[in-house]
């Protein structure tokens, strides 16, 4: 923004401080006003415009420099000092905004500037800018006035803020997996904005989980860090084998005899290896055996591959194994009233 317009803007107003506040009270100020007024957060046009302005009031009171220069120009256009030349009495002695227009004088003596609230000379901002090789108006003719383009004193005509960094959005994607990958973990190749690259999924992902990898979002603006990348995973059913935390879950089915007397029942796991489970007599429906070691990958250890007995009996039992059955019952002693009561 030019100084030229800062006749018009009270930014001290803008940010509702008082002249004399601290820059504690003015950063204080900006961030309640920013936290309201950010689009981000305030979708509306007028919050848009509210948050250039407190923007721009921030910028220029936040800089000591620039408030200084700021809080000159305002004097000379509020009507309270009038430019004169030398050092008469009872004026208003400008030596501390010699740092702003002491290089527009001969000798870079700003020091020597006087400012009187009496007297002839330049009675506005315009009036003081035409003296110093031009007007100050855009559309005024001259060498350049200034803080315009081509003036001596362009340096000092714009004070724009830097654009703020900026995150990038997040994105979604979906990944499909066999159930043995999601035990086994899987190296996948995905692919953003036409680029690919590989990640790797870890052991025992679960169905409907999410996974986030980070920096692989919409890129950043202005400096920001870029979105992450949230992958929905999907995990196909497995006819055999469940996950239940670290454990892989499967039936073990055995017959009647087996399950009275006890057996060593073998069956293929997951990578299709015998396992051998050691059934304890006495076991039931539901009894779970367990076989360490045999399940997913948990850090530096694994769970276990569990097997839950299901006893089996033939779907068209012969006179032979009816009769036999009949004995068992009968051999079970209270057994079979016991169960009866529980049913």
């Amino acid at each position: 923004m030019a100084e030229n317009e800062w006749l018009s803007k009270d930014f001290y107003k803008v940010l509702g401080v008082s002249k004399d506040a601290s820059e504690a009270d003015i950063t204080k100020a900006y961030r309640k006003l920013a936290r309201k007024y950010h689009p981000d957060l305030n979708k509306t046009k007028e919050a848009e415009e509210k948050f250039k302005d407190i923007s721009e009031a921030y910028d220029v009171l936040n800089n000591k420099e620039t408030r200084q220069k700021y809080d000159a120009i305002r004097q000379f256009g509020m009507g309270g000092a009038r430019f004169a030349g030398g050092a008469g009495n009872g004026g208003f002695d400008a030596s501390g905004f010699s740092d702003v227009f002491g290089s527009m004088f001969g000798n870079g003596n700003g020091g020597n500037i006087r400012f009187s609230t009496s007297g002839g000379g330049p009675t506005n901002l315009n009036d003081i800018f035409s003296m110093f090789g031009g007007a100050a108006g855009p559309g005024a003719g001259g060498r350049g006035g200034f803080g315009q383009q081509g003036s001596p004193y362009g340096q000092y005509a714009q004070y724009e803020s830097a654009p703020e960094p900026e995150n990038g959005e997040d994105r979604t994607s979906k990944i499909k997996l066999t159930f043995r990958q999601a035990v086994k973990g899987a190296t996948v190749s995905l692919s953003v904005d036409g680029k690919k690259f590989k990640t790797h999924i870890p052991a025992g992902v679960k169905d409907g989980q999410k996974i986030r990898l980070g920096g692989k979002g919409k890129p950043g603006r202005n400096g920001g860090k870029p979105g992450d990348l949230y992958l929905h995973v999907s995990v196909a059913a497995d006819p055999k084998f469940t996950m239940s935390g670290h454990d892989l879950v499967t039936d073990l089915p055995v017959t009647v005899g087996e399950a009275v007397t006890g057996a060593k029942v073998e069956l293929k796991d997951i990578d299709g290896n015998p396992v051998t489970f050691k059934v304890p007599a006495g076991s039931s429906s539901g009894t779970e055996v367990h076989v360490a070691g045999k399940g997913v990958k948990n850090g530096n250890a694994f769970g276990d591959l569990i097997g839950r007995v299901q006893i089996h009996v033939p779907a068209k039992p012969g006179l032979g194994v009816k009769h036999a059955a009949k004995e068992f019952d009968k051999a079970s002693g209270d057994f079979a009233a016991e169960l009866a009561a529980q049913r």
